[in-house]
């Protein structure tokens, strides 16, 4: 297994980024639950294909925060979105 150069913060499905580990620096899933998207790295988002139906479900179901009591008050799909890595765009 290639040795990454970094390790994976922002949820491949919504680009939240709480700094939180999802993907340590060998890329090996860490299996933590987005609290805004309520994936779980490691769980479907292992291919490019499988990120953009589970981010397709995810906007076409309105963007909503799996919990919303977690939801920024000036918070920013848009933004937000720009945080997921390039290679799973």
């Amino acid at each position: 297994m290639p040795t990454r150069n970094k390790t994976e913060t922002a949820c491949r499905i919504c680009g939240l980024d709480d700094g939180e580990v999802l993907f340590d620096e060998y890329g090996v899933p860490q299996y933590v639950i987005c609290e805004c998207c309520h994936n779980e790295s490691g769980i479907g988002d292992d291919t490019v294909t499988q990120v953009r139906e589970l981010r397709g479900y995810w906007v076409g179901d309105g963007a909503q925060w799996h919990d919303p009591k977690r939801k920024p008050a000036d918070w920013d799909l848009l933004k937000q979105i720009g945080n997921i890595p390039t290679e799973w765009r």
